[in-house]
């Protein structure tokens, strides 16, 4: 299943969320430049665990820069085409500032995340599905009964189908949840999908949004 819009429409412009789109294909295009030094960026700002000493600053902001740092083209057009369908909504309940924050911090439990579930790895981690993840987390609870209009892959037949938010993201969390166990095994091939940022990003999602929930009410 792969979603292409919501039936609810934002009532502020979602310029928060477009900024993060933005910076992150900026820095994207940015690395498409460096050719032979990419290798430096990607040393310098992803999230190699191995490298982690909490004594050093200089080794932890990677929880937060690996999270504007994509591995292709595929890998940022996914990202960011799942924040722009479920960002602007969310943005519209927080506001443009906590928003921002509420995504950083997303960004950090998220990696953080991954980092105690392998902090031997010297694999860099990349990306900002985590960080997204927080987004569909907080979508969930937040606006669970809307229509997402989604491309819905039926073996060979392709077709269009409006589908409950929460019927959509909770299938994809119960995926991500199933792929972060079975990548425990330490018995199999270490998996280049971070599925424990994909977890706790959501679950953060989900608790600031109970949060939010409650202290909307009073």
């Amino acid at each position: 299943m792969f979603p292409l819009k919501d039936n609810i429409p934002s009532k502020t412009f979602p310029f928060i969320t477009y900024l993060i789109v933005f910076l992150n294909v900026l820095l994207f295009i940015h690395e498409l430049t460096l050719a032979a030094g990419l290798d430096a960026l990607i040393g310098q700002y992803a999230l190699t665990p191995a490298n982690i000493n909490f004594n050093n600053f200089d080794t932890l902001y990677p929880f937060v820069t690996s999270a504007f740092l994509h591995g292709g083209w595929l890998h940022i057009l996914g990202n960011m085409w799942f924040l722009i369908v479920f960002g602007d909504n969310v943005e519209d309940k927080f506001g443009h500032i906590k928003f921002l924050l509420f995504y950083l911090a997303a960004a950090f439990v998220a990696a953080f995340a991954q980092y105690a579930a392998g902090p031997t790895s010297a694999t860099p981690i990349i990306g900002a599905s985590g960080a997204v993840a927080g987004v569909l987390g907080s979508y969930i609870l937040l606006f669970p009964r809307s229509k997402i209009l989604t491309l819905v892959f039926i073996i060979i037949f392709v077709t269009l189908l409006e589908i409950p938010a929460y019927l959509v993201l909770g299938f994809w969390f119960i995926l991500q949840l199933l792929n972060g166990i079975y990548s425990l095994d330490t018995t199999i091939t270490g998996s280049l999908i971070a599925y424990w940022a994909h977890i706790a990003g959501f679950l953060f999602g989900l608790v600031i949004s109970v949060y939010y929930k409650a202290i909307s009410k009073n």
